[in-house]
């Protein structure tokens, strides 16, 4: 165990090795050195009576420095005090069979090599979610079955509408239908679509009204008009799309149907909904939007190979239309009434002269 001091930079075994390097140097030194004769040293040192010795500064500062500064090595008695009652805890948790065992084979160290993952683990995985959410396992029994069943209907229509579309392909191609006529395709598509935009206003104002129920069961507290906002604002999105061609009626509905969601699942993370009301409403949006892509794509392949079927907005400009040719024939008739009596008028007076 290495234990530093406040000088790190010199050791005492660094200071040993200069102090003997220098030793050696300044006894080879006087070994080479011209010796005098014996008579003056003998005559020198009975004057004197001290004994020579060489003059080396460097070896004098070394000396200096490890006999003042504090050792290197010296043992820190707190630190080991404090190491020494310090209590080790056991952690078994940690240990396996593996945690002390050295591989023979391997670098110690090293992470394991990675399992083979198979190919399809990602794709198996995706389908568990998704047979979990489809599951509804904490969705009430009655409002999985209702709701369920009610988008089907507007599923049917929609498949309903690729059907007939590729009926109306097939009668353009051989000359004849699959099942029933061109002709017959075309009127029964004009009859399910509109009947597919009325359910789905009819869908996306239960939706709304769910919010008022709600908050008149107080679920979450009373919110006020806040929840109110929900059941108003979605009937008066959904009915107008009545009004709109099929395609602007179908897109307004989708994407009213898809903020209806995302309102539900703020509802539920403030607490004004149950838990489980988000993954209930993410399916059945799902199946609804679903639809929705299907009748769009039905509809694009037959664009233009038949008629526009005529909207409320082309009804009522229809009737406006009658209207103004049967006020004109009236206006019409009753010229030619007066012209009529004015000529009976003359025809008499003529007569009576």
């Amino acid at each position: 165990m290495f234990r530093s001091g406040r000088h790190s930079c010199l050791t005492r075994s660094t200071i040993r090795f200069i102090t003997s390097c220098n030793r050696r140097t300044s006894s080879f030194a006087i070994a080479n050195a011209p010796r005098p004769s014996n008579s003056r040293i003998q005559s020198s040192s009975r004057s004197s009576g001290l004994e020579l010795t060489v003059h080396n500064p460097w070896n004098h500062s070394l000396q200096r420095f490890a006999s003042t500064v504090k050792p290197v090595d010296e043992v820190d008695q707190k630190a080991e005090e404090k190491i020494a009652n310090k209590v080790i805890q056991p952690h078994p948790e940690e240990v396996t069979v593996d945690s002390t065992v050295h591989q023979v084979f391997h670098e110690k160290g090293t992470p394991d090599e990675e399992e083979d993952v198979e190919m399809l683990a990602g794709v198996w995985s995706d389908i568990r979610v998704i047979k979990e959410t489809f599951a509804f396992r904490e969705v009430p029994r009655e409002a999985y079955i209702i709701g369920m069943a009610g988008v089907l209907p507007y599923l049917g229509t929609s498949l309903s509408t690729v059907y007939l579309a590729w009926d109306i392909n097939h009668a353009e191609t051989t000359g004849s239908g699959f099942l029933v006529s061109g002709n017959t395709a075309e009127l029964l598509l004009h009859i399910v679509e509109p009947l597919q935009i009325g359910y789905g206003a009819v869908i996306i104002s239960f939706l709304g009204a769910i919010h008022w129920g709600l908050e008149w069961a107080k679920y979450g507290g009373v919110k006020g008009y806040g929840r109110y906002a929900y059941g108003v604002i979605a009937p008066a999105v959904a009915w107008p799309t009545l009004l709109f061609s099929i395609e602007y009626a179908l897109i307004t509905q989708f994407l009213t149907f898809t903020f209806l969601y995302y309102a539900d699942a703020q509802a539920v993370v403030r607490g004004w909904a149950p838990h489980w009301y988000s993954t209930y409403r993410f399916v059945l949006t799902f199946v609804v939007g679903t639809s929705i892509v299907i009748s769009l794509i039905g509809r694009g392949q037959i664009a233009d190979k038949i008629g526009k079927l005529p909207g409320p907005a082309d009804r009522m400009k229809a009737i406006r239309e009658s209207q103004q040719e049967s006020l004109e024939y009236e206006e019409r008739e009753k010229r030619a009434r007066r012209v009529a009596e004015e000529e009976e008028e003359m025809m008499s007076d003529e007569a009576d002269e």
